[in-house]
């Protein structure tokens, strides 16, 4: 992954590819069950997960290719966008970016697809 500069305020498009078979077994948070997980399932959770955060405005949820479609799923991709100026209108052109392309079972939970890469460089995530 490349990694964007530590303090510069983050914005996240997180994609992920519904056309991929397979499951992964883990928590959609710390301290949560364990739960089996589709491409679909994976989906709902992250825009839920964004939408009880209150990130709708720095991360984005969507259907889309994560690379890996040879394989079993779920695969996720995350672009990693710098935040504008609350006057300035954001950019598209990512700073950085992580893949999840048979990784996913490696997290502690779903939720750090987010956190992993909205708060990288000392901002805590939100439980």
């Amino acid at each position: 992954m490349r990694e964007p500069a530590p303090h510069t305020a983050r914005r996240l498009v997180v994609t992920v590819c519904l056309r991929e078979p397979g499951t992964v077994r883990l928590p959609v948070t710390r301290g949560d069950r364990v739960r089996r997980l589709d491409a679909p399932a994976i989906l709902r959770a992250l825009t839920t997960l964004v939408q009880a955060r209150g990130l709708v405005a720095r991360v984005r949820v969507r259907e889309g290719c994560a690379g890996g479609c040879s394989g079993r799923g779920p695969n996720v991709n995350v672009d990693i966008l710098a935040a504008a100026p609350d006057d300035k209108p954001h950019d598209s052109v990512a700073v950085g970016w992580k893949t999840y392309v048979y990784s996913l079972a490696t997290l502690e939970c779903l939720a750090d697809v987010i956190d992993e890469n909205l708060h990288a460089g000392g901002t805590p995530p939100v439980p």
